[in-house]
């Protein structure tokens, strides 16, 4: 594929020095640049498309009017839609940095861009087909609105209907208060509380009789004020005399078909599509066609979309071979399952975790979260962000060359910024500080020129992205997220992250070098002094930039993992870190993708733990038990499922039982990779002479049940449990 890269200084109004980034800019087959690419220079930009027989193009826009213009120059020309992609070079770069900062900024943009584009991912999507039917709660307007094209049920939760101004005509309306949502797009079921059953008729004898707004009329039910003042003896009839301690007031004796019933009826209605304007961020848990108010045109258009059913990208790469969520009915890492905000992942059986694709909200915290590779995001992949990491980051003494060699950039601080509100922060503070500029000059808003990597949310950032960004040569690692205001995982999703993160950064000799900001749109001046005041404190790394290239998996051939999973990734960016630092422990705390298996005097050496591992961490041999730490994942299923209890595991990555630190302590032949942590004998059959099992899982069956096999061979010399299977079947049946 060709690629040129086309750089625009936005007649002048940018602070990027064009000559510099076209230097800066490298792999491509042609840069080019222009004071204004999408007027003047765009004649010379379709020459050059068709000189270089371009396929890819990747531009210098910020303004949608241009990137359009862009598009639409790919497309005459021939190219895939897709084929132009984009770089902000102002809002996040020109008027933000000064012009060294600015233009040695936008030829790495440029370069990671490129880098990610060479691992963008083939679209896939997927589907779900469902039904017409929309449950709305409370809210009569929406209702109506949505009335015309779905089939809507209004639940009053409480609420009197009769007097609102909304056309009900087409809509369904059903009593009773809301206990509870269930299920997911396509398949709601709302649980509902009533004081009204079924039965009733609509005659509203209960309504004239009834305590003033005790009893709604449209539809008839009871507030629980009155149903609990009447459950007390304790309400007015319509003579305003109160029923005797413990009588029934007569304005719940009217009712001719007994429907009253002050203990509360429950039931349960079913619906594709739920509009619920006052539940909280807990009920919604983020679920596709669930929505929390305010109710606008645009919440009524989305319903409106999902009628009949859904089909939308594919957001996950899925290989379940891989997961360590459990086996044999024994429950193991449990991670994706707490990760996700959404409710698309869950456990239809104790050893086992399921994905609702459809209902997957692309913020990747199920991805970041896991150890194997089981769940992976598929834009951008973990492949792809650790290209575009890489190309951001470069040697200090490479850096603005144009400028005499002082490197404009300072501390390399690799930024994951969330793609929805933190983006539009940073946006924000760009334009509010081009214009705060007197005549077109420089303004008074800086913050230091950060190295950003869009990721869906910085839910999507786990270990592994901080520890190969501090591999590749990163000074410091941030997570720009929305804070409070995330649509996700709510206010600052990474802070147990970023400590841990810094826990093994210290560990590892580096110092702490991770940080969360969310930047506040109406608050440029705190996000800038927080980032500067972090990239100050983080000074020089010692591990050089421009010289790691990750492969994303470790030196284990037996190991099934894919690559870029979260636990292989971190280990091969730890020992990157290793070739440079001088780490202060030998157990690296804070990371939690390893585990370091204790095992007591209790085991029995039975295979249980063998046959439970997820990963292959844990054999036998000759009667010893043997452990693989850089295979383990700390699913915690040996733990679990350890008949004797035995087992102990604590995360953390042992340095020590790492093999390149215990190949001399090896004899020849043996693999370093394991570590024996429970000796054993094995017992030898008394027949053939094979060894069959440990001598201690032997003692304690025979201990368990040698009393119920007493005398199942008597003419033999040897009891039962000294045959191996073989050849104690040929005994029993033969003799």
């Amino acid at each position: 594929m060709n690629t040129g890269v086309f750089v625009c200084s936005c007649a002048d109004t940018c602070d990027v020095d064009l000559e510099g980034v076209r230097e800066g800019v490298e792999d491509v087959d042609v840069v080019a640049s222009s004071r204004l690419l999408c007027e003047d220079g765009l004649a010379a930009m379709d020459r050059v498309v068709d000189e270089y027989e371009l396929d890819q193009l990747v531009v210098t826009a910020a303004e949608s009017r241009c990137k359009q213009t862009f598009r639409e120059l790919a497309a005459e020309k021939g190219l895939h839609p897709d084929a132009a992609a984009f770089v902000d070079h102002r809002e996040g770069a020109g008027w933000v940095h000064d012009e060294p900062a600015a233009t040695e900024k936008t030829a790495r943009l440029l370069n990671a861009r490129f880098a990610g584009l060479r691992e963008e991912a083939v679209s896939r999507s997927v589907s779900r087909e469902a039904g017409r039917s929309v449950a709305v709660v409370g809210d009569p307007e929406t209702a109506a609105a949505l009335a015309d094209t779905a089939d809507v049920t209004l639940v009053a939760d409480g609420e009197d209907f009769a007097d609102s101004d909304a056309d009900l005509d087409d809509v369904t309306i059903e009593r009773g208060r809301v206990a509870g949502v269930d299920g997911r797009y396509g398949d709601f079921e709302i649980a509902l509380d009533s004081r009204v059953t079924e039965d009733c008729v609509g005659c509203m004898e209960c309504v004239r009789k009834g305590p003033d707004a005790g009893v709604t009329r449209l539809p008839v039910d009871i507030s629980l004020k009155a149903a609990a003042a009447a459950g007390d003896g304790a309400s007015e009839t319509t003579d305003g005399e109160t029923a005797a301690d413990g009588g029934t007031p007569e304005w719940v004796e009217c009712c001719p078909t007994d429907a009253i019933d002050l203990s509360g009826v429950e039931r349960t209605i079913s619906a594709d599509q739920v509009v619920y304007p006052g539940a909280d961020r807990e009920t919604r848990g983020g679920r596709v066609g669930f929505y929390t108010g305010p109710i606008d045109a645009g919440t009524i258009a989305a319903v409106e979309d999902l009628l009949g059913g859904v089909e939308k990208p594919k957001h996950l790469d899925l290989e379940m071979d891989v997961c360590a969520s459990g086996e044999s009915s024994q429950m193991g890492c449990n991670e994706c399952v707490e990760a996700c905000p959404h409710g698309a992942v869950e456990r239809p059986r104790i050893d086992a975790v399921e994905f609702d694709e459809v209902a997957c909200q692309d913020c990747g915290a199920c991805t970041s979260a896991c150890p194997t590779g089981a769940t992976k995001l598929r834009e951008p992949s973990n492949r792809r962000i650790a290209r575009e990491v890489e190309a951001l980051l470069e040697p200090p003494d490479s850096g603005g060359w144009l400028f005499g060699g002082n490197d404009p950039i300072g501390e390399q601080v690799v930024a994951f910024v969330c793609s929805e509100r933190a983006r539009r922060a940073l946006r924000t503070y760009g334009r509010e500080a081009r214009s705060a500029g007197e005549d077109g000059g420089d303004a008074d808003f800086s913050y230091h020129p950060i190295l950003p990597v869009s990721v869906p949310c910085a839910d999507a950032v786990g270990e592994a992205h901080a520890m190969h960004a501090l591999a590749a040569g990163a000074d410091g690692v941030a997570l720009v997220g929305c804070g409070d205001e995330c649509q996700h995982s709510g206010p600052d999703p990474k802070a147990e992250l970023v400590e841990r993160v810094n826990r093994a950064a210290r560990d590892l000799g580096l110092g702490e070098r991770a940080t969360f900001l969310a930047p506040d749109p109406s608050d440029p001046e705190t996000f800038a002094a927080s980032l500067d005041e972090f990239a100050e404190a983080v000074g020089e790394s010692p591990v050089p930039a421009g010289e790691y290239e990750a492969t994303g998996r470790i030196a284990d051939e037996d190991r099934p993992n894919p690559e870029f999973d979260g636990h292989g990734w971190t280990l091969e960016s730890v020992r990157a870190i290793l070739d440079h630092a001088d780490p202060e422990r030998e157990v690296i705390r804070g990371l939690t993708d390893f585990g370091r298996m204790a095992v007591s005097d209790d085991c029995a050496l039975t295979p249980t733990c063998t046959n439970l591992c997820p990963t292959d961490a844990i054999r036998r041999r000759e009667g010893d038990l043997q452990f693989n730490h850089q295979r383990c994942v700390d699913c915690g299923l040996c733990e679990q499922g350890c008949p004797e209890s035995a087992i102990a595991m604590r995360d953390g990555l042992d340095l020590s039982l790492l093999p390149e630190n215990r190949a001399a302590e090896v004899e020849d032949g043996e693999d370093p990779a394991w570590v024996t942590v429970m000796e054993g004998e094995m017992r030898e059959c008394v027949r053939c002479g094979d060894p069959f099992a440990s001598e201690a899982s032997a003692e304690k069956i025979e201990g368990e049940v040698g009393d119920m096999v007493a005398g199942l061979a008597p003419d033999s010399d040897h009891s039962v449990f000294e045959y191996c299977g073989d050849c104690r079947a040929r005994l029993l049946f033969e003799g």
